[in-house]
């Protein structure tokens, strides 16, 4: 054989193994550097701080809201007000400027998602997030592609009359 054959051969297996791969769950254990560090554990975990006490808004639209700094003053204005990374929160505060949370669990731009269906039917978050009260940094714990929903409504706990419109624009 060719050595150029050779070559493109073993660059055309590891090409479909990376896509694969990427297909398979290209986001599991995504865990990005937030602005602020922020321990889930601590918070929801050891305070046992409800998800609904700083999302305020999943069951009442298609988004979670991610919190703002006014919801983290709720707090900290009186709780641990010297810790540096409370500094952060209370210079936000002070500036009026939004934290920049970076969005982990997140959809494509085509899909249309709600958690308010869900949420109404009786589901726990930590069924799609996993368990975050365990989490001192945040990471995806399922695929979040359509694979992985269509599976879920398959099972007939989870069955609702769904048809494309219903997630994709």
């Amino acid at each position: 054989m060719k050595p150029q054959y050779l070559t493109f051969v073993g660059l055309a297996a590891i090409s479909f193994f990376v896509v694969l791969t990427a297909c398979l769950n290209p986001r599991k254990g995504y865990a990005p550097v937030q602005p602020i560090a922020f321990s889930h554990q601590l918070h929801a975990g050891e305070n046992q701080i409800p998800c609904r006490f700083c999302h305020v808004s999943p069951g009442e639209g298609p988004i979670s809201s991610v919190p703002g700094v006014n919801t983290c003053m709720n707090c900290h204005s009186q709780v641990k007000t010297q810790a540096p990374e409370i500094q952060k929160i209370h210079k936000a505060w002070k500036s009026g400027e939004p934290i920049k949370w970076v969005k982990v669990h997140d959809m494509p731009d085509h899909v249309r998602f709600s958690h308010q269906p869900h949420l109404n039917k009786g589901f726990d978050c930590s069924e799609c997030h996993g368990q975050v009260n365990t989490m001192d940094i945040v990471s995806t714990q399922n695929k979040f592609n359509m694979g992985w929903c269509v599976n879920c409504h398959r099972e007939p706990e989870h069955n609702a009359p769904v048809d494309c419109g219903t997630c994709h624009y």
